[in-house]
């Protein structure tokens, strides 16, 4: 380095050939103070004359032989010396320069002769020495490669400096990058800690030039590994062909098999001819086991597996002496709202509808007869082998209670039935379990009003009723509940005769007129004409009084009364018995014939009289 700055001081002292104002020496300035305050405008003008050839050579030696500390370029330097601070490093200036070995902790294995990227960070300290920056300098290249490894996709290796929030903090070419946790492996990591400290190959998947930060994923270039191994393996899939596979992932849907770099489903459907109720019943994680291809899509990039499909379908292993009316029995697997599944064999299922598992022909619900788990005994009512499926029965292992019907349930006979269900014409009731009979609403009373069955009675009461009507064939029965006693209609027909006379109050006033109850079977209709009071004024609601029934139909059930006519009847007879009374004088003062000729006489001898 010495011999070097000799050489360029004689060069220089050769250069300047005539300066009159003051004698520039290299000897008393360095290189770069000599082109700093060199007068170019002098030299230019022709006032200073320098030698051509001299100037050519001075130039070409500090070109070849010193760092322009004036630029912000990184330049490269050799380690020549190492203290226990400091790096000593020639970056090829009139002097080294000074690195603090803090900025080489990433790199303990630093020594003498390795070349490193510096940026002259002072040119001249309090003591004259040159001070560099390797880590400014490795910034300024780190965003460099960055950038250039996110835009061609290039792989580079980082060292994993510790954890921090959701993910891990990794070197790269001296920039602090984030990790994300998701971005580790192609699998769930559980302990980041076990990365801390290593130098991992990564894909730089993210830049912000604005906030400085970068993203870098090691799962991408797994993926990228895992996505060939999967194209080749892809290309030779085939459907019906037997894989080995390695149970990967369990879910309550199916299970997820690898088949060495790419992954199939097994549903759950496909894993055992038998219902299951989780995955796990059948197999275990990284369980090895054979597996068929079923299918997959255009991309191959969904498998579908089978595992049950490598053993012959139960229904083929049924025997051919299974038939229709045979009895057999089986485990409840499945219960629904309109029936349960009873599996008579592995993998061989029959449904009981819910109508078959009672002779009632009130349905409910199939939990109200059987349980999952549960053993039953049932009929085979149904079995279709080729579409695989066979309905079952249990009411059938009883006899059904409508072959005896008519002389159980003859017409005219009484009995005891629990109310079940209303409708809007009627109430259904169960004479025992598979008899269900119907009563109507107008057969429920002889003598009350009733709009729908509930203001009468309630579900699961009991009632007494008559069998009205027996239809075998069509399986229904007519019920009644007021013939079972008699009707107080007949009885009533007498009491409430027209012109009869009974003393209630006034229970409603309606729009018409009003309302009276005489008992609790016979209410009244009174009409407005028919509510005046003697004094000309109307009876009021609560007013007790006497009424004259007007009209009584038995059969619509319809009284009409009148309180006018009570006390009009009374003015009625009181004028008849007048009338006849003055008929009854009339006829006491009629004269009689010897007193008519007497009168006449009378009078003829009065006129006689006057005429003398």
């Amino acid at each position: 380095m010495a011999d070097k700055a000799k050489k360029i001081e004689a060069t220089a002292e050769e250069t300047v050939v005539e300066k009159p104002v003051k004698e520039v020496s290299l000897k008393e300035q360095n290189p770069e103070k000599f082109l700093k305050e060199f007068n170019w405008h002098n030299y230019e003008e022709g006032i200073d004359q320098v030698d051509e050839g001299q100037l050519q050579e001075f130039e070409k030696l500090v070109a070849e032989n010193f760092v322009d500390t004036l630029d912000d370029e990184v330049v490269e330097g050799v380690v020549v010396h190492i203290t226990d601070r400091d790096a000593i490093i020639d970056i090829n200036a009139k002097s080294e320069g000074v690195i603090s070995l803090n900025e080489f902790r990433y790199n303990p294995g630093l020594k003498v002769g390795d070349k490193v990227e510096v940026l002259i960070d002072v040119r001249e300290d309090a003591t004259g020495q040159l001070i560099l920056s390797h880590r400014k300098a490795r910034t300024i290249k780190a965003w460099d490669r960055v950038n250039k490894a996110h835009d061609e996709g290039t792989v580079v290796n980082g060292f994993v400096k510790c954890r921090t929030k959701g993910g891990m903090i990794v070197d790269v070419f001296g920039i602090e990058a984030f990790l994300p946790g998701s971005q580790i492996d192609v699998k769930p990591i559980r302990d980041y800690d076990i990365y801390v400290g290593k130098t991992m190959e990564f894909k730089i998947v993210k830049i912000n030039h604005e906030f400085k930060n970068v993203v870098v994923s090691h799962k991408a270039l797994i993926e990228a590994d895992i996505e060939e191994q999967k194209k080749e393996i892809i290309s030779q899939l085939e459907k019906g062909q037997v894989l080995e596979g390695v149970v990967k992932n369990i879910t309550s849907y199916g299970v997820f098999v690898d088949l060495g770099g790419v992954d199939g489903l097994i549903h759950i459907t496909d894993l055992s001819w038998s219902r299951i109720n989780h995955p796990n019943e059948i197999v275990e994680l990284d369980e090895k086991l054979n597996v068929v291809i079923l299918d997959f899509d255009e991309d191959k990039t969904r498998i579908q597996l089978g595992l049950k499909q490598l053993n012959p379908h139960p229904w083929d292993a049924l025997g051919d002496e299974l038939k229709v009316g045979d009895k057999v029995k089986g485990k409840v697997v499945v219960i629904a709202d309109y029936g349960a599944f009873i599996e008579v064999a592995e993998g061989v299922e029959g449904l009981i509808h819910v109508s078959e598992m009672s002779w009632s022909t009130h349905l409910r619900s199939a939990q109200d007869f059987v349980n999952v788990g549960d053993e039953v005994e049932a009929v085979i009512l149904t079995l279709d082998r080729d579409e695989r499926k066979m309905s079952l029965g249990i009411k059938q292992l009883t006899p059904d209670p409508w072959t005896d019907i008519t002389k159980k349930y003859p017409v005219g006979s009484k009995h005891k039935g629990v109310v079940r269900n209303f409708t809007n014409f009627g109430v259904f009731v169960e004479l025992e379990e598979g008899i269900d009979g119907l009563i109507y609403i107008s057969d429920l009373s002889w003598t009350k009003k009733i709009k729908h069955p509930s203001e009468f009675t309630n579900i699961g009461d009991q009632l007494e009723v008559v069998v009205l009507e027996l239809d075998v064939e069509g399986r229904k029965l007519s019920l009644g509940h007021k013939q079972t006693t008699e009707n107080p209609w007949d009885k009533y027909e007498d009491d409430f005769a027209v012109g009869t006379k009974h003393t209630a109050k006034i229970d409603e006033i309606v729009d018409k007129g009003a309302v009276v109850n005489f008992n609790d079977d016979i209410s009244a209709f009174v009409p407005k004409r028919h509510l005046e009071k003697e004094d000309g004024s109307d009876l009021k609601k609560g007013e007790e009084a006497e009424f004259m029934i007007i009209e009584f139909n038995k059969e619509f059930k319809k009284v009409v009364a009148s309180h006018a006519s009570v006390h009009k009847e009374e003015e009625a007879k009181i004028v008849k018995q007048a009338a006849k009374k003055a008929a009854q004088q009339a006829e006491e003062a009629k004269p009689t014939l010897g007193d008519a000729n007497a009168k006449l006489q009378e009078i003829k001898d009065k006129m006689e009289g006057k005429k003398k």
